[in-house]
């Protein structure tokens, strides 16, 4: 009867500790088509079809504390069939220090894989993604 009790006990703590780590919070990095005013993402994904001539799609960062800082960088590597990185560009983004989430459209002229960094002004990690766009 003992054991019993201790594994049901284990079982249950197994459980809450499961549910709960669902709703742990830890800053990410969200590509999608748009963002509500509350900061929720519409139609995320990690691939985007694009034109030839262009297409944007938006950056979206969730942080579990305030920012601290007036500025972000977006930095973009594009990845080739080996896994390499190269530079593609850095974009910048004015915030406010007592933002918890914020977004920043962003335009992609080519197709390919593409790893984002974002860092605060003081050049410290935030999150990171990958996305893909392809041309339609």
């Amino acid at each position: 009867m003992k054991k019993l009790s201790i594994t049901a006990f284990v079982f249950l703590i197994l459980v809450l500790f499961t549910g709960l780590s669902r709703y742990s919070y830890s800053q990410s990095l969200q590509f999608c088509e748009d963002v509500t005013s509350s900061g929720n993402p519409v139609s995320p994904s990690s691939v985007f079809n694009i034109s030839d001539k262009g297409g944007y799609l938006k950056f979206l960062v969730n942080l579990p504390y305030r920012i601290g800082t007036r500025s972000v960088s977006y930095e973009i590597y594009k990845v080739d069939a080996d896994g390499y990185e190269s530079y593609d560009n850095t974009i910048y983004q004015d915030v406010e220090p007592s933002w918890a989430w914020f977004w920043k459209e962003v335009t992609f002229y080519s197709a390919g894989r593409f790893n984002v960094y974002v860092y605060d002004a003081d050049k410290n990690f935030l999150a990171s993604e990958t996305v893909r766009i392809q041309f339609y």
